[in-house]
């Protein structure tokens, strides 16, 4: 029985439940784990192995969620600062959402993997959220949902109605938009421009009037372009100019991680981006400063100003 070729469809769908890389890696672990020790009772005529390892994988994560609190961005959890020199003290207590790092599994999925959806989703309650990925994301019908839940068709008809109508409360969650489509690249590229030059007019020129900026592991976060661009005068003020890029994508978005420079030379990984692009403008960057969110993308904590190694 071959396993292996569904595992990265396995840890998107696992992220999605979970709101963690990290987790995602180790629940489908330990799906694998239980489906090579139930091989001998699998039953082909009932279900696909496909089916069937969502079936695992269901049951493993609603057990790993079980009690458990969302995994939110600061912007689920109260409103805008106005203080561009507010405090940044990161809140460890809270059990952030992190991003997907796309170089690590090809899931095909990338519209439904972006942040803003992920980040939605966790509101629901557990298996309202496994019926939504299950039924709208990867197109299971009805029956085989019951069966993956040990409920009636009913009854996920019924959690289907109602995770659709949260999600639809939970207001906009992105535009979709292709990382490589040349207008996202070429407002991606003039962005990596102005940031490497510390140049904050070049920035704010970018945004969209109601552009977000939000900092996990930092539970504060910014609306507007105005305010937006009080902050990053904050950061280059910290930081000067000089800074190296690397561009990359994360939840089928574009991505960059962004290196200060170090006072003896060479640079110093400061955080993972990642950007909402719409309508030439961008909407919203998620800025994340988390350690092992760079250790998911393979990041090198340094480089040197001559090398730039490739995270895989």
């Amino acid at each position: 029985m071959e396993l292996e070729p569904y595992r990265g469809e396995l840890v998107a769908y696992c992220y999605r439940m979970m709101g963690s890389f990290h987790e995602a890696e180790d629940l489908v672990q330990e799906t694998m784990l239980r489906a090579w020790k139930a091989r001998d009772r699998y039953d082909h005529t009932r279900a696909s192995v496909r089916t069937w390892l969502y079936r695992i994988a269901t049951n493993v994560c609603l057990s790993a969620l079980a009690g458990r609190a969302r995994r939110p961005l600061p912007s689920g959890l109260g409103p805008p600062s106005e203080d561009p020199a507010a405090p940044l003290t990161p809140a460890f207590d809270i059990p952030w959402l992190q991003p997907f790092p796309d170089a690590r599994f090809d899931t095909g999925m990338r519209a439904d993997i972006r942040l803003a959806l992920v980040a939605a989703v966790q509101v629901l309650p557990p298996r309202q959220r496994a019926v939504l990925m299950l039924r709208e994301v990867l197109d299971f019908s009805a029956a085989e949902v019951a069966g993956q839940l040990g409920t009636t068709v009913t009854a996920v008809n019924s959690s289907l109605q109602r995770a659709r109508a949260a999600l639809a409360a939970a207001g906009d969650v992105g535009e979709v938009t292709e990382p490589g489509d040349p207008e996202v690249r070429a407002v991606i590229r003039r962005y990596v421009r102005a940031f490497e030059a510390a140049d904050v007019p070049a920035l704010v020129r970018l945004l969209a009037d109601e552009a977000v900026l939000e900092m996990p592991p930092v539970p504060l976060w910014y609306r507007g372009s105005r305010d937006y661009g009080r902050f990053m005068h904050r950061v280059f003020e910290m930081r000067g100019p000089g800074w190296a890029i690397r561009q990359l994508t994360a939840n089928g978005q574009p991505a960059l991680a962004a290196y200060a420079p170090e006072p003896g030379g060479g640079h110093r990984l400061h955080t993972l981006q990642v950007f909402t692009v719409t309508g030439g403008r961008v909407a919203r960057n998620v800025v994340f400063a988390d350690p092992a969110v760079f250790e998911a993308f393979d990041l090198p904590g340094q480089i040197s100003a001559r090398e730039f190694p490739e995270p895989r």
